[in-house]
């Protein structure tokens, strides 16, 4: 009735009078209805809530260290300021990546101590003291779908632990007795290897935890198999050999029998999850022995490929091997950056991969297809006794590189001081440069980059959806040539030889780095430089890498050293301490609610992380060639700033496109000595965070925290943290509607005047301030 009553009044009205009247209904209608809820964000079926919470080391499963908050931009960012500051509470420097969860924060500190705390407040809420030996760059974080159960996934010594992470205990349950023994399950005799422990915390998946390793770099090191384990059993689900083995794919790029005595090709980096696709990308890094490849000829598959695997399985799927044989030690280890690009016309899931050799590649994230064509061209070969280098290398061919691969006299840094650019040019006429240009025991060789230049791990992310991707590169060049090696099968030798070249490594580096301030006697310089005698029974080696990467009091760090230098130092200052990955020293308790300490009992003793108490020859029946070089020790050293500044910088891809569409310097120079006065900014970068405002957060070595604008690079706010190189990955995570940015700032003192105790120390909290 009601109807026809309006039909009615309708006819009986002019057409603008009836429309007039049916607009005023459908506002009423409108007005009286209630306001539905706001759309929340999408996420796939059966994923994790990717880029809206950092409850993954590097942010989430695609490890894009990418956040979809925007409540900071380019319009308040110079506004940000300290919330509160967590302080690390003792002289160690760490380089760990908190993950936040449900307004809790977890993080490292006070003696290598697993801490939660209150996101907004920083109050403690647990502390989980000395777990000496965890790795220092993150941990991994589980929970149930109900939430009820939830765990922090650790790697202590050569052990998987697994702490609750709502009681911050360790779970007994886990493993055998709380452990699983990481040496175990590698299918070789556990005896024949030193190390199995990861120096990256992994990645889960579902129920698993997908986990890398660093077994070491010395000839007949553990190999490198990239392995699954039940998060809550501890049960190894599957394991992929990274070294083929008899019957499998890539066994043939191997002379026979090479799974049982070569090692490493391992992920001691960034693995990388498409949880929609089940897949897991792992970069791998190159075989043992470095530098030379004799007792390895052909391609050898997996060394440094990216590796696609099914992530639930462990089954191959593809990959791309970005250096055949190699001499260069030139790692894969950033993390694979999962992104959608426009490509052709067409939108494709894509995978780019930036490597410590400088290029980055892209592929097809499904099928490894590259995107653009990757060519195999002829490359010089070596002219040493057996080495059998590859013909060709694969070289991108559209997406530029993202650093110089040329040194010429031309390119030696004119702010050097005249005496040492004058020995600097001499020595780059005398040598040999070019990309995979092969060592030789007659002249010397420059790699551009070094073996710890490029891009490595906290390097690279991206905005996913968008196809930019940005990486972080340090353009550190060595100096390379060989020298014959004691013979390897002499009784005990591999120890001997082992142990004297680390020493005679660490002695010429800590000439080139510690000497000016610790004196030539290891007694320390007043007022410079502590002494450094009798380290033995003071200082453990976890304790001495942090100190010696991240700087102290006074000290500033040295973060372009690679771990394998700080242990030659260590060597070098520790000759009887062969068996120091865990030293004796006892620690304080810290202050605050402890409720556990020292992670769950391991059942298997500690061991030399070197290997050197594991296989010392080549497995019976072998008659290959056998490896006879090593690197120099006054040689194979990292030379800072060699070249025309600047030596680090961040490059922006726009891979619709395929180019650089933007690429910085970063940093500031303070480095004294070699570096005359005036030198231009470029040091080294550290980590990076991406927001969906257009802000790219990246920190540096110089001790300073930037905001960038991600659309042309400029450099927009600039925060002093008065300590060099904040080490760890940034992380930005949201709570109670506010946004912040957290950055572990643990490292020495930029200004040596100032007091130790009055510059904060520890992870620093930003946020807007708050409106009143």
């Amino acid at each position: 009735m009601k109807a026809i009553a309006f039909f009615k009044l309708f006819r009986v009205l002019d057409v603008k009078a009836a429309l007039l009247l049916l607009t005023g209904i459908t506002c009423l209608v409108m007005m009286s209805a209630k306001p539905g809820p706001k759309p929340k964000k999408k996420v796939a079926p059966g994923t994790s809530r990717q880029h809206i919470e950092w409850k993954d080391f590097g942010g989430g499963p695609d490890h894009s260290k990418f956040v979809e908050f925007t409540q900071i931009n380019k319009k308040n960012v110079a506004q940000l300021e300290p919330a509160f500051v967590y302080p690390s509470g003792d002289n160690a420097g760490y380089k760990f990546n908190p993950i936040i969860v449900d307004n809790v924060m977890y993080l490292l500190a006070k003696n290598s101590s697993m801490i939660a705390l209150n996101a907004t407040t920083g109050k403690e809420i647990w502390i989980h003291a000395n777990l000496r030996g965890i790795i220092q760059r993150g941990v991994n974080f589980w929970e149930s779908p109900d939430k009820k159960q939830k765990r922090l996934m650790i790697c202590l010594g050569n052990s998987l632990q697994a702490i609750d992470a709502n009681t911050g205990k360790s779970i007994l349950t886990f493993g055998d007795g709380g452990s699983v023994d990481l040496k175990q399950g590698l299918d070789r005799d556990p005896s024949q290897f030193g190390r199995a422990a990861s120096t990256a915390p992994g990645h889960i998946y579902k129920n698993l935890i997908l986990l890398g390793s660093s077994p070491g770099e010395p000839l007949f090191s553990g190999p490198g198999h990239v392995r699954a384990f039940n998060v809550i059993t501890g049960k190894q689900e599957w394991i992929f050999h990274t070294i083929p083995f008899p019957g499998e794919p890539g066994y043939e790029t191997w002379p026979k029998d090479a799974y049982k005595y070569v090692g490493a090709i391992n992920t001691w980096g960034e693995i990388s999850v498409d949880e929609k696709h089940g897949i897991a990308y792992f970069p791998l890094g190159s075989p043992t022995y470095d530098y030379d490849g004799v007792d390895r000829a052909g391609n050898g598959l997996y060394g440094d490929c990216i590796l696609a695997l099914d992530a639930r399985t462990g089954k191959h799927l593809w990959h791309f091997q970005t250096v055949h044989h190699d001499l260069w030690d030139y790692d894969l280890t950033a993390a694979p950056q999962l992104i959608t690009v426009n490509h052709n016309g067409k939108e494709v899931d894509a995978v780019a991969v930036a490597s410590k050799n400088g290029f980055l590649y892209v592929f097809n994230r499904i099928t490894g297809k590259p995107l653009w064509p990757i060519e195999e061209r002829p490359v010089p070969q070596s002219e040493m006794p057996d080495e059998k280098t590859s013909p060709t290398q694969p070289f991108p061919t559209v997406i530029p590189p993202f650093q110089r691969h040329t040194v010429t006299v031309d390119d030696i840094n004119p702010y050097l001081k005249p005496d040492v650019r004058e020995k600097m040019i001499a020595r780059v006429a005398a040598a040999k440069a070019g990309p995979f240009q092969p060592l030789s025991d007659k002249y010397e060789t420059i790699a551009i980059p070094g073996s710890v230049g490029g891009a490595s791990y906290g390097n690279t992310a991206a905005n996913p959806d968008k196809g930019l991707v940005y990486v972080m590169f340090q353009e550190l060049p060595d100096f390379y040539m060989l020298k014959k090696r004691p013979d390897p099968t002499s009784p005990n030798s591999r120890v001997t030889a082992a142990v004297a070249n680390s020493m005679n490594q660490g002695q010429v580096s800590y000439a080139l780095y510690c000497q000016s301030c610790h004196g030539t006697d290891k007694a320390g310089i007043t007022e410079l430089g502590p002494s450094l005698l009798n380290l033995n029974g003071r200082i453990p080696l976890d304790v001495f890498k942090s100190t010696v990467g991240t700087g102290r009091g006074r000290m500033p760090g040295f973060a372009h050293l690679e771990e394998r230098t700080i242990d030659d130092i260590y060597t070098y200052l520790t000759p009887a301490a062969l068996n120091r990955h865990l030293i004796d020293v006892p620690l304080a308790m810290p202050d605050g609610p402890v409720v556990a300490s020292g992670g769950a009992p391991m059942k298997t003793p500690v061991v030399n992380p070197y290997g050197f108490t594991g296989m010392k020859d080549y497995p019976a029946g072998y008659t290959g060639p056998r490896v006879q070089y090593i690197e120099r020790s006054d040689y194979g050293v990292s030379v800072p700033n060699l070249l025309s500044p600047p030596w680090c910088g961040i490059a922006a891809y726009d891979l619709n496109k395929g180019v650089i569409k933007w690429r910085i310097p970063l940093g500031d120079n303070k480095r004294d000595g070699v570096i005359g006065k005036g030198a231009p900014n470029g040091t080294q970068g550290k980590g990076m965070v991406i927001t969906a405002s257009g802000l790219v957060f990246a920190t540096c070595i110089d001790g300073k925290l930037r905001a960038i604008d991600a659309d042309n690079g400029n450099v927009i706010w600039t925060y002093d943290l008065q300590r060099g190189n904040p080490a760890g990955i940034p992380a930005v995570y949201e709570s109670n509607g506010r946004e912040y940015l957290v950055v572990c700032s643990t490292g020495g003192l930029i200004d040596k005047t100032k007091n130790d105790a009055d510059v904060p120390k520890g992870y620093i909290v930003f946020a807007l301030p708050e409106k009143k």
